[in-house]
């Protein structure tokens, strides 16, 4: 059914889904539904697409506010849930307002000594393995949308190997130092680099500069847990691409999921926008 599942899975146990933004939850709900994996739904207040949660009937779906740590708890108990999986983006705003932390988060963040969306989603996925439910490796059921080394869409423009590493390095440190996971250069130049803003806002500060031959690259951390932080690319960041006038993209192959990639991969070739996968060593 997938890789990233663990070995002894039992897919006669229920699965939760911890929804955020966009298409990524809605996929993976339906390839889980596909595999015959009964499955609930925890949405995240203001976060969830109306779509996916109608997809589910009343009784197998609930709802939290982003901060309420103990409700999510008492909501897997209530499912009986024995796997959950965290999909989706929280819009990042949210760590800082409008969040509403219970008592159960309260404790849990005066327990960090670095409150980022790395360390605070990371211990409320400790939290949740803590009651019994394996919290699963967000990848899971998506194989088949992973970047894969070589060229998967060949574009109008061929970027400079010389460039291209450059490009690698600067992710790459980035990454590193956990600021974010793309950048976007051009013939040796950082344009920008990605960080709490998002995908989206880097690629439009880039294409304010008006720049020829611009390359994103987009990477995994170097010790990702992927338990909720998986780098993803869609049509809307391939849109926000073409709009900036970044008309070529690298991802690192088997880390990047493309969401729904034969859409990327077809509108890609639509907009004459390049796509390579990459193997980082």
């Amino acid at each position: 059914m997938s890789r990233f599942l663990p070995d002894d899975f039992d897919p006669s146990r229920p699965l939760t889904l911890i929804a955020g933004q966009g298409i990524y939850p809605q996929l993976l709900a339906e390839r889980a539904r596909k595999a015959g994996i009964p499955i609930r739904l925890i949405e995240l207040g203001g976060e969830t697409s109306t779509e996916l949660i109608n997809s589910f009937p009343e009784n197998q779906r609930s709802a939290v506010k982003v901060g309420q740590v103990g409700k999510l708890l008492k909501e897997l108990e209530k499912f009986q849930a024995g796997y959950a999986v965290m999909v989706g983006q929280v819009t990042p705003g949210k760590l800082f307002k409008g969040l509403h932390p219970d008592l159960k988060a309260i404790r849990m963040l005066a327990g960090l000594d670095r409150k980022n969306a790395e360390t605070i989603f990371g211990a409320i996925g400790d939290e949740i393995e803590k009651i019994g439910v394996h919290l699963l490796d967000a990848r899971v059921f998506m194989d088949e949308d992973l970047a894969e080394e070589g060229v998967m869409v060949k574009g109008k423009e061929k970027i400079n190997q010389e460039h291209l590493a450059h490009g690698i390095e600067i992710a790459r440190e980035n990454a590193r130092l956990d600021v974010g996971q793309g950048v976007v250069v051009s013939q040796g130049t950082v344009l920008a680099v990605e960080a709490f803003e998002g995908t989206n806002a880097m690629l439009e500060r880039a294409g304010k500069f008006g720049a020829k031959n611009c390359l994103f690259v987009k990477l995994g951390k170097p010790k990702q847990d992927t338990r909720f932080d998986v780098p993803v690319f869609g049509l809307k960041t391939l849109k926000s691409m073409k709009d900036s006038g970044v008309d070529n993209a690298a991802f690192e192959a088997g880390s990047v999921l493309l969401l729904n990639k034969a859409e990327v991969f077809a509108a890609a070739r639509k907009l004459g926008v390049s796509l390579r996968g990459i193997q980082i060593d």
